[in-house]
């Protein structure tokens, strides 16, 4: 059998960048266009553009960097939501997310985004990993409360997620950010994987 696999991750030189972030900026060093032996590329970015995840450090002073995450926060087992509402707060998360998940994926055409009584909500429920299709989990004007009530827990943020192809249900994520000693964040090539013949369980621990 074969797996599907579902790309949930977006182009970060085809995805707009948060509003007050650099553009990502690709170019050759070396071309073989120029006589050159090889093709060399390098690219200027923030560790925000396109999908990426978010460590405590990114709004906590003195919080764990990216690489201080366990492997086991970013990959294995998860369930995709999708929601209708512009603002998550602790009542919805208490009513409609599941709570014998560790890892939850947000579907909700990039609208969406949490009130902190939901990252509070979410702590209190176990979760190490939330992830969204929008481009922050925090509401506009926000003095970046949420991403510290979440962030005090030491849970992951995902953002920027396209979830577009994706219908809600149980998965299984890998969703590894790039090793980068001192970073508050970093790129991520998130998959979704849709059936469970490599592990065992029902797809919630």
């Amino acid at each position: 059998t074969v797996m599907k696999i579902i790309d949930i991750s977006k182009d970060v030189m085809k995805t707009e960048a948060f509003p007050g972030d650099p553009e990502p900026r690709f170019s050759m060093v070396s071309k073989m266009d120029d006589n050159n032996p090889y093709n060399l590329g390098k690219i200027d970015m923030c560790m925000h553009n396109g999908t990426h995840m978010d460590a405590p450090l990114h709004f906590l002073p003195g919080g764990s960097d990216i690489t201080e995450f366990p492997p086991e926060v970013y990959f294995g087992p998860c369930v995709v939501v999708e929601v209708g509402t512009e603002m998550i707060t602790g009542a919805f998360v208490e009513e409609y997310f599941p709570r014998n998940a560790k890892r939850i994926l947000v579907k909700s055409n990039g609208k969406a985004v949490f009130h902190e009584s939901a990252a509070s909500e979410l702590s209190h429920m176990g979760y190490v990993l939330v992830g969204t299709d929008a481009m922050t989990v925090e509401p506009d004007g926000s003095d970046g409360r949420t991403h510290r009530m979440f962030m005090v827990d030491n849970i992951a943020l995902l953002e920027n997620l396209d979830l577009s192809e994706v219908v809600p249900g149980d998965y299984f994520l890998s969703a590894a950010p790039l090793k980068i000693s001192g970073a508050e964040a970093a790129p991520v090539r998130a998959l979704l994987v849709s059936d469970f013949i490599f592990w065992s369980g029902n797809g919630k621990g």
